[in-house]
């Protein structure tokens, strides 16, 4: 307020007093005022006294001229006209003095105007002086304070200066420090190289002789057992030696009766030759029917293999199993809404969920209820794992909400042979299978891979293999965001580049395999399960299988998939990052649903591409691949609505046809 008072230009207040009445003498001239001569020239004596005195207007001038006006010189006895005169001089003269007399009212008024608005104006200027004066104090006080806070400003800035130095000096060292460092950093990098170097031939040179061993421990097995079998053959002969020479000598003492015999001898003799030629033939004849036997299980083998896959294509390459978990005690569940129904035709393939008091009726290819042992489930799977070693692709997932036993079906308990799940059982069966066909010269090699896919990202879960354990894997695929990209080729195998692939030899391995991999799996807590699966985990086995015998190769693909579960928002209660694990998932089964039905549509796009799942399972889904689709349903009335869209989605996978073959007879005999 100071500050704008200060900038203000002060009012001159007796100018404007002057201003005005300069306007006021001005206006009053605007009037139409003529001059006094101007207008007694144009009036004659009679009309001089009907002139207003305000419209009249008398300069200096015209005063003093009527002031000094004289009268004309006439005749000396002429009265009247010098009275005439004298009238209209007096006329004037009263016109003059009305003027006058106006003009000093005017004036003395606009005078005392004028001395008003120069006392207004004393006022306000003594006003503003105390004012101004007031702000020039402030102004003065403000003044001392930023004297002061500049003193202080210039110390700390002196401090500072000071500080920047040392600073400076500190920053110097450290800088000479840093570069000592890197040049010690640069040295440790070649040392480490060197010692990689020496460790990459040091385990080259391992894996020669551990290769070198195992030949070793295989011919020394081989070597073993020809020993053994020898040992055992020298055993029967010499029993067979010691025999003979008792034979020999009991020969010897009839050998003097025989010659007796001699001719007869000769005769037994042609007969004996005869016989031995004859069991010749005989021999023969049995070593060209056991080829003929040995091609015929070779053929037989084919055909079995032609038939298996004619069978499984008859009941349908994508097949639907729907399995129903207990009613869990622990989360209060007592009221079961899935019956079964009992007639011939819908027995062990119907199920019924009941609604509003309705019930309403799928039928799948099989139906697994609440009793149903994990071996009785492998027990219907068994054929279709069988399909991967006859060099088909085989897939293998499970379906359905959080917490409605998709994991226990497909893990289950690896530890307790009676709760082992479809994969490690899956797995078993593919090792034991090819031991079994060794005997017809089936040399199988195993590759496994093991990936989820987390929030649509692929994360290898087996990268502890080459690098040194489960912390760092979480750290290689989450800190450094490796991805990985999905190729399929020409021949409909699918490649996830950069993925790792492990040789395994044995189930042992697979399942010391899978157990590391399950602990890095993504878990999460919400409120429809205490350890909810958070990704899709995928688990594939590739099998290459070569005959010594008959020089037929087969490849084979095994993929066993545990979905994550679908779940409502309002069920789960996820926020923050299960919120964003949720949408993520059922995103992803959002598109599969999508692919689903536009492979029952049989439309011309399928949207494989539109989620890293669909992408992965694309192989398994078209041409000749075999796929099992498990549909787990909760049986609780709290999950009636998520067990019903399952079992819709259910339905609609199993009228998908695949193949070559598209008669898919629905009868329970032929199922």
């Amino acid at each position: 307020m100071a500050s704008r008072n200060q900038n203000r230009p002060p009012q001159n207040h007796s100018n404007v007093g002057s201003e005005d009445i300069e306007r006021q003498r001005v206006s009053g001239r605007a009037k139409a005022r003529a001059p006094l001569t101007a207008m007694v020239n144009n009036a004659t004596a009679g009309n001089i006294e009907g002139i207003d005195s305000s419209m009249i207007e008398f300069t200096k001038d015209d005063i003093e001229a009527l002031l000094n006006e004289k009268m004309k010189k006439g005749t000396p006895f002429d009265n009247k006209k010098k009275m005439e005169q004298m009238v209209d001089l007096i006329k004037r003269l009263k016109l003059c003095v009305q003027w006058c007399a106006n003009k000093i009212e005017t004036l003395h008024s606009e005078v005392e105007s004028a001395v008003e608005k120069c006392s207004a104006t004393e006022i306000e200027m003594k006003n503003k002086t105390e004012e101004l004066q007031s702000d020039l104090n402030s102004a003065n006080e403000a003044y001392r304070r930023l004297e002061t806070e500049k003193s202080i400003i210039v110390e700390s800035l002196n401090d500072t200066r000071d500080f920047n130095k040392e600073l400076q000096d500190r920053l110097k060292s450290l800088k000479d420090s840093q570069n000592e460092a890197i040049k010690h950093k640069e040295m440790f990098r070649e040392e480490l190289k060197k010692i990689t170097d020496d460790r990459d031939r040091l385990q080259g040179k391992l894996n020669e002789v551990m290769l070198e061993r195992e030949k070793y421990i295989k011919f020394k097995y081989e070597t073993y057992s020809k020993l053994d079998k020898l040992a055992s053959k020298t055993e029967a002969l010499e029993e067979t030696c010691s025999s003979q020479k008792e034979k020999i000598n009991i020969l010897e003492q009839k050998l003097h009766a025989e010659r007796e015999k001699l001719e007869m001898a000769d005769l037994s003799a042609m007969e004996t030759r005869a016989t031995f030629e004859e069991q010749k033939k005989f021999i023969r004849k049995l070593q060209d029917q056991l080829a003929d036997k040995e091609f015929q299980v070779v053929e037989g083998e084919k055909l079995r293999k032609k038939l298996h896959n004619t069978v499984l294509e008859l009941k349908g390459n994508i097949r639907v199993f729907c399995r129903v978990r207990p009613l869990l005690q622990d989360r209060s569940e007592t009221k079961m809404v899935v019956t079964y129904p009992t007639s011939i035709e819908m027995l062990g393939r119907g199920i019924e969920l009941e609604q509003n008091g309705q019930k309403q009726l799928f039928t799948f290819d099989k139906v697994f209820n609440d009793d149903a042992s994990q071996h009785d489930v492998f027990t219907e799977i068994s054929q279709l794992v069988q399909s991967a070693l006859d060099g088909y692709k085989v897939c293998i997932f499970a379906y359905g909400q959080t917490g409605s036993g998709k994991t226990h079906t497909m893990m289950g308990r690896p530890d307790s042979p009676d709760l082992k799940g479809m994969i490690p059982l899956s797995l078993e069966q593919i090792f034991q299978t090819s031991q079994s066909l060794k005997h017809q010269g089936w040399n199988y090699k195993m590759q496994a891979s093991v990936l989820e896919i987390y929030n649509e990202t692929i994360k290898d879960l087996l990268l502890s293999n080459r690098s040194s354990g489960i912390d760092q894997t979480r750290a290689e695929n989450s800190v450094h965001g490796k991805q990985y990209t999905i190729r399929h080729d020409k021949n409909g195998n699918t490649h996830v580049l950069d993925l790792t692939i492990v040789d395994v030899c044995s189930a042992d391995e697979i399942s010391s395999l899978l157990q590391k991999a399950a602990q890095i799996r993504s878990m999460g807590r919400t409120q429809m399960n205490e350890q909810s699966s958070r990704s899709h985990f995928v688990v594939t086995l590739r099998i290459c299988g070569v005959n010594e015998n008959t020089e037929q190769q087969v490849q084979g693909v095994l993929n066993l998939i545990d979905l994550a579960g679908s779940e409502r928002l309002s069920r789960s209660g996820a926020t923050g990052e299960r919120l964003k694990e949720t949408q993520a998932i059922n995103q992803s089964l959002s598109c599969l649903s999508n692919v689903i039905f536009a492979l029952a549509k049989k439309e011309e796009h399928v949207p494989f591409r539109d989620s890293k799942l669909t992408h992965l399972l694309q192989p398994c889904l078209e041409g000749d691949s075999k796929t099992l689709m498990f549909v787990n349903i909760s049986p609780d009335q709290s999950s009636i609505d998520e067990s019903l869209c399952s079992l819709r989605f259910a339905s609609r996978v199993n009228a998908v046809k695949l193949g070559i073959h598209n008669v898919r007879p629905r009868h329970p005999l032929n199922v």
